[in-house]
């Protein structure tokens, strides 16, 4: 097992990545002194219920797979449920799924008796890399993705490699599109190199980035806004397809994010084409898309995305990015719009 710390003072946890991690569960919810729990998970993952005991007596809800689940309607329903089981303010509730219940069940139990304690076992890629770690919790809206939420931190996250044997072969790419992401941040960016790591230390590298970030910044008030990389045209794309139907996973979503991100770097003179070539390099060597989907081409849909991107929460009444540079990945304020529009239609270009 690999036990990464996230430093946050008296909110610190352990973030455990290995075989088998599920099953330290129970240690874990005998630390917070629950003496029940509430399980939230979703169908796809039920066949591991069987194997996840948190120690005290728990009951199980289930919400729906998929980003329609993320809404207040759900967190709704399941509050009324936990007060309906007789959940109290010093019960835990233990999310078992990928980062759509991570972000519900964390949401729920940061309002559910004003806070109530909230454990992750993540069994998605996705999950494990990233949306279980940190305490970002939140639902979407119609007008754009995690627009309401909290930061509620986990009082630990399990990272049970074994469980990813399962996935399907998107849900992979899933994960793979945030680990890309790490592949340019840190002091040392590792690049393509992340791809060919073993998956239990690919997963450990991406904690280890995570945990420092949000053991710096853990309000996403500096630093830590970085981890948004590739993700100002990625929640464009899924909040477009959410409004307007599509079918595009969050870390597909990311990939396309960071050719946009370098292809608008490059546009404004901040990195040349071999960065740019690096990206798709990396892109490629996780196999994942670099192209704009086909929906989303044409001067109307960029409209569309550049709207959705100025609702992004970097943003301060302009469109913020995320952006690579030769001092590395910053945040840029004041980008002008006809920039994103020209590096759209570029990308609409691309084949």
């Amino acid at each position: 097992m690999i036990v990464v710390p996230v430093e946050l003072g008296g909110r610190s946890y352990d973030v455990v990545v290995g075989p088998g991690a599920r099953k330290l569960l129970g240690r874990m919810v005998a630390g917070t002194g629950a003496r029940r729990a509430a399980l939230v998970t979703q169908q796809s993952v039920a066949g591991w219920l069987a194997e996840i005991d948190p120690g005290v007596p728990f009951e199980v809800f289930v919400v729906e797979d998929g980003e329609a689940a993320k809404s207040m309607a759900t967190v709704e329903r399941l509050c009324r449920r936990f007060a309906a089981s007789g959940l109290a303010r010093s019960d835990a509730v233990v999310a078992v799924g990928g980062g759509v219940v991570t972000d519900l069940a964390g949401f729920a139990a940061s309002v559910f008796h004003r806070g109530v304690a909230c454990l992750n076992v993540a069994t998605s890629l996705l999950g494990q890399v990233d949306a279980a770690i940190g305490g970002k919790t939140g639902v979407n809206l119609p007008e754009g993705k995690n627009l309401v939420g909290s930061f509620w931190q986990p009082r630990a996250v399990l990272c049970d490699t074994e469980v990813l044997r399962t996935l399907p072969v998107r849900e992979w790419a899933c994960g793979r599109g945030e680990m890309a992401k790490y592949a340019f941040l840190g002091e040392e960016p590792m690049g393509a190199a992340l791809a060919d790591m073993p998956l239990e230390e690919q997963v450990a590298t991406c904690v280890r980035l995570k945990a420092a970030f949000v053991s710096e910044d853990e309000r996403e008030s500096g630093a830590r806004a970085l981890l948004n990389y590739g993700h100002t045209l990625a929640h464009a794309l899924e909040a477009a397809a959410f409004d307007r139907g599509g079918d595009l996973r969050h870390g597909e979503a990311v990939a396309i994010g960071l050719v946009f991100a370098a292809l608008l770097a490059r546009r404004l003179g901040r990195i040349d084409d071999r960065r740019v070539d690096e990206h798709r390099a990396v892109l490629a060597a996780f196999e994942l898309p670099a192209a704009l989907p086909s929906e989303r081409r044409g001067s109307q849909e960029a409209e569309r995305l550049v709207d959705f991107m100025a609702r992004d929460k970097k943003a301060a009444h302009d469109l913020t990015f995320v952006l690579d540079g030769q001092g590395g990945v910053e945040v840029v304020h004041g980008v002008e719009r006809g920039d994103v529009l020209a590096t759209l239609a570029e990308m609409g270009e691309e084949r």
